[in-house]
């Protein structure tokens, strides 16, 4: 989502608040439930819950193991449920002509380097780069080229866009900006 007005362009950055995520997170707790109680069904020897028959499984090894993915799982679970609550990389670009200040801003994991800010000068722009890998796990990625600095990604790399639609992003933003496009 962006918005953009003459002199000023704000483009909103989703972040880790995504359906995809929500289902991961979702699933893993449920997995790692199941064979947390079938586990612990193995190791008392019962049905806890008759939904998880554990008769045919002896606690060493095999119970043993499925508690410990279960435990894996809860962990990751916990993970991925804490930076959907946290919202971790979402943000916004903020690209102001008239004032001739680009300003990055993403939100991170809590502690001291919670909020991640970044401000150039849109003179220091060398230009915007696209970055293509092609493949099974085909990558377009927007960077923006700043002046004795690394070049700062613009979009994730797990966005899924068309050829087309980074060109095109691309190309509105270099004219925007008054930069030249480079693809690598």
């Amino acid at each position: 989502m962006s918005w953009r007005s003459e002199h000023i362009w704000i483009e909103l950055i989703k972040g880790s608040r995504k359906t995809s995520n929500f289902c991961w997170a979702f699933i893993l707790f449920l997995g790692s439930l199941g064979f947390l109680l079938v586990g612990t069904n193995s190791y008392f020897g019962r049905n806890l819950i008759s939904l998880f028959p554990s008769q045919q499984i002896i606690f060493f090894p095999q119970g043993l193991v499925m508690s410990f993915y279960g435990i894996a799982g809860l962990f990751i679970s916990a993970y991925l449920w804490s930076t959907i609550l946290w919202n971790v990389g979402s943000g916004y670009d903020r690209f102001d002509r008239k004032e001739g200040i680009v300003c990055l801003f993403r939100w991170g994991f809590p502690g001291k380097n919670r909020r991640v800010f970044l401000q150039f000068l849109i003179k220091d722009i060398q230009s915007v780069r696209i970055e293509v890998k092609e493949g099974i796990y085909a990558r377009r990625v927007l960077y923006m080229e700043i002046r004795g600095q690394m070049a700062i990604p613009l979009t994730r790399t797990d966005e899924n866009f068309t050829p087309r639609e980074v060109e095109q992003k691309a190309a509105e933003l270099a004219y925007f900006l008054g930069v030249p496009i480079e693809v690598f």
